[in-house]
């Protein structure tokens, strides 16, 4: 009797499992059936806000439905994050997920997350860093600039985004490769650096090339943290290209609850994907200054692995992290 329940049971659990798997795979090949809600870790206007309002009629386009955008600002992005897990794992809660901060921020302190308690399906685009001047300023190359942070320690003042962002890591990256010695001043967004510049509060910023596309008529950039030109800026030369090896800047990608079955990941990651690929999402992008990547759920956790050694070293050096 004993060994004919304990088959009983078997059954019914291998049946179970079965029923339980058909359901994950229905899901994922209905998905997706109805709108998904799409959280920004911060508030509305900003780079993570531009970029996803971009995405949002493609999406609708390609699989209609639509991405229904809402923020949960707090922390750096911090606060939203640490719930990500306690939302629904059904695909249909999303959540923007930055770089470095994602990284850097659990190695500060305890933020309620750690990174690879985030799972990350695609990484879309990263707005390159950029030194940026004035358009009167008498530094009219990277040459003229490091001349003068070499005559004068500590005196060329770059204003900046946050501490222990893209903009403070590239800064800190910069002196020790130039080997220079200049002041980072950091101020309370990629806004605030800019009027900062602007106002001649600061020699130079280490800003983005979003700035260089939205402030033409007032800066221009001397370099650009990216593998090759930029191109909306094709005349603005590489650091790479100027014996600098510096490709960095503020990555963005979207996660979901870890529980979210893998197929419904892989499907979300192809997605997204879809929409990179797309002629005019790419034109539009480029247009704004930002630079498309394409990290899929396959490839997230390489990605995140090399990048969080770069992040480290330079943050450490920055006094960010101990």
């Amino acid at each position: 009797m004993l060994s004919g329940s304990k088959s009983l049971f078997k059954t019914i659990a291998a049946a179970t499992l079965a029923l339980s798997f058909g359901t994950i795979a229905s899901q994922a090949d209905d998905f997706p059936s109805k709108p998904i809600n799409y959280i920004i870790p911060f508030g509305p206007g900003g780079e993570s806000d531009i970029t996803a309002r971009h995405q949002q009629p493609f999406f609708k386009k390609m699989f209609g439905q639509d991405l229904v955008i809402s923020y949960k600002p707090g922390g750096g992005g911090a606060t939203a994050w640490a719930q990500l897990n306690s939302m629904p794992n059904d695909g249909y809660t999303i959540m923007g997920i930055n770089l470095p901060h994602i990284i850097i921020k659990p190695m500060q302190k305890d933020v309620g997350f750690k990174t690879e308690d985030l799972a990350g399906f695609y990484m879309f685009h990263y707005t390159p860093d950029a030194i940026v001047v004035t358009n009167d300023s008498p530094f009219k190359s990277l040459d003229d600039l490091i001349k003068f942070a070499k005559e004068k320690p500590g005196e060329l003042t770059f204003s900046g985004s946050g501490k222990g962002t893209a903009n403070h890591l590239a800064q800190v990256t910069f002196d020790k490769l130039a080997g220079v010695k200049t002041t980072y001043v950091p101020f309370k967004g990629t806004g605030a650096a800019v009027q900062a510049l602007l106002g001649n509060q600061v020699v130079a910023s280490w800003g983005y090339t979003s700035v260089g596309a939205k402030h033409a008529d007032k800066a221009r950039m001397l370099a650009v943290a990216m593998e090759e030109r930029h191109p909306a800026f094709p005349d603005v030369p590489t650091f790479k290209e100027l014996g600098f090896d510096i490709v960095s800047g503020a990555y963005r990608g979207i996660a979901v609850p870890k529980s979210t079955p893998p197929e419904i990941q892989k499907k979300l990651s192809d997605m997204i994907g879809k929409i990179n690929a797309d002629p005019e999402f790419r034109k539009r992008m480029e247009a704004d200054g930002f630079s498309l990547v394409d990290v899929g759920v396959d490839g997230m956790e390489a990605f995140l692995a090399e990048k969080a050694k770069g992040y480290a070293e330079a943050a450490k050096e920055a006094d960010v992290i101990k």
